[in-house]
């Protein structure tokens, strides 16, 4: 369904309700969505066209997506932490006829619109920006009420490969009337016990697939979204007593924060009407969930999934602590476990963790990296290797594509060394995650230099600096370390876990 329906039945009711206190109705929400989509109507965009935003955690972002959820679009949210280049790889990419974005960027988005001269549809909001026109003024003149050839659209996500470049997860449009219920995501809602009279809070940024999609389906069957500008851990426990919080949604690093304010601000607040604390993103150490539990009680939800969507798993507080480390049975398509083979293990098996049964998808212009994740029984992977008990609970113990994840954000290392190799006086380079006990991960570096007297401080700050003039500075080493050889085989396969042990030695790492 679509965030337009409950303006029929319940128009007064808070549909979204920002962290800063800008409250939108669902009737307020509607009528601001129709004025984007009548002028995106009027631009010639229509059902199957692509936008883009690159837009913080603002009303704004909402008013754009449920335009596109409501005229048959594909929307592409973009990290706002990107670079230019970055950026405009994106637009041109999903092959976005219009770009909206956020004025708190603008030297950023400027830059990157530079690059692509034929990109004339462009709007700004909560200020302006050079060439952009504000979205206020265009909307202006435009009717509230609902265009007649509603359809329901579909966001276009992006999630860096392991090549280096980011890859766009287009699924299909839904073919479905726009009032109509989605089956899987009623599931959900059946599961996490979600409701008209639910409040969900949403404190991570909004371009993640996880927040997106959830605020989207909760608005969606009428219930209220709470969304935080930016997450604060105090802040977020006195929007859950102040708003009278029923659901939330959070990344282990958002876990760990919370841990470590002082008990006396733990107390403060009542949480009484929390009862669902989803997770995922990121494995949660097992220490930080067991004080997460302890504090707030049995009501942590864990899921395990992908963008791709082709499989899922989830487990409760009292699944999980019969079964520690798991991340939950399958919820949507059924997990296998493979070997290299492609033979199907058993119990306890250890081998590449596939689906079979999920919804499909594509990775927008790439043909080949969609055929490559699935296996010769048609089953697909987001890379990960585990194996499951004999109760079909699925445990992750490594990440095939060599993933960071620093704080719930997804870091492909190979784009880090295709910058880092570019440096005149690098020979070889490795990078990969290392312990952090904030982020759970941060980007590590090992360098083989040309010439062995450049080591020293001034060369990885130099190293560090060539990186952020190229990339988002989550991707960025934190630190540098250099080797006179690095273990590449003759067949060009560089071993990273030779470099990596000894930084895990006796830590908890999410690959052992």
């Amino acid at each position: 369904m679509h965030p337009a329906l409950p303006a029929l039945t319940r128009p007064d009711h808070p549909a979204i309700i920002m962290g800063s206190g800008k409250k939108l109705t669902f009737a307020e929400l509607d009528r601001r969505s129709n004025r984007v989509c009548h002028l995106l109507r009027a631009q010639g965009l229509r059902r199957g066209d692509t936008i883009a935003l690159l837009v913080g955690n603002h009303l704004e972002f909402f008013d754009i997506c449920c335009a596109a959820m409501r005229m048959g679009l594909f929307y592409t949210p973009i990290a706002t932490g990107l670079t230019a280049s970055e950026i405009a790889y994106i637009l041109k990419d999903c092959g976005a006829g219009v770009f909206f974005a956020d004025h708190a960027y603008e030297e950023t988005v400027s830059a990157s619109a530079a690059m692509l001269p034929d990109l004339k549809l462009k709007y700004s909001v909560r200020g302006p920006i050079a060439d952009f026109e504000p979205l206020d003024e265009a909307v202006r003149g435009y009717p509230e009420s609902r265009i007649s050839d509603e359809a329901l659209g579909q966001n276009l996500l992006y999630s860096s490969g392991t090549t280096g470049k980011p890859k766009g997860i287009r699924l299909p449009l839904p073919e479905r009337a726009i009032d109509a219920q989605d089956d899987s995501a009623a599931l959900y809602y059946k599961e996490f016990g979600l409701t008209a009279d639910s409040v969900y809070l949403s404190p991570a940024p909004l371009y993640h697939a996880a927040p997106l999609r959830f605020a989207i389906g909760i608005l969606s069957i009428g219930a209220t979204v709470v969304a935080m500008e930016k997450f604060d851990p105090e802040k977020a426990l006195s929007l859950i007593e102040q708003h009278n919080v029923t659901h939330s949604q959070w990344v282990p690093t958002m876990f760990i924060k919370l841990l470590g304010l002082p008990a006396e601000i733990r107390a403060k607040y009542r949480l009484d009407t929390h009862r669902v604390a989803i997770h995922g993103a990121a494995p949660c150490p097992v220490d930080t969930k067991l004080a997460m539990i302890d504090w707030w009680g049995p009501i942590l939800y864990e899921y395990y999934g992908g963008t791709e969507g082709i499989g899922s798993c989830t487990i409760t507080s009292e699944e999980w602590l019969e079964h520690q480390g798991s991340v939950g049975r399958s919820k949507v398509g059924q997990v296998h476990i493979f070997d290299e083979n492609g033979n199907e293990l058993g119990a306890r098996e250890t081998g590449f963790v596939y689906f079979s049964g999920g919804p499909s998808f594509e990775y927008l212009n790439r043909q080949a990296d969609t055929a490559a994740v699935a296996n010769a029984k048609g089953a697909r992977t987001y890379g990960d290797v585990g194996h499951v008990d004999e109760d079909g609970y699925l445990y992750l113990t490594d990440r095939a594509s060599n993933l960071i994840i620093s704080g719930g954000v997804n870091i492909y290392p190979q784009e880090t060394e295709n910058i880092l190799l570019t440096h005149p006086r690098v020979a070889d380079a490795a990078v990969f995650g290392v312990p952090n006990p904030e982020f759970g991960e941060e980007v590590k570096a090992v360098i083989q230099p040309l010439d062995w007297d450049d080591v020293g401080d001034a060369f990885v700050d130099e190293l560090i600096e060539h990186c952020r003039k190229s990339l988002a500075a989550v991707k960025c080493p934190r630190s540098i370390d250099f080797d006179r050889k690095l273990p590449r085989e003759d067949n060009g396969k560089l071993y990273k876990r030779l470099l990596r042990e000894k930084y895990w030695t006796g830590k908890q790492s999410r690959l052992v």
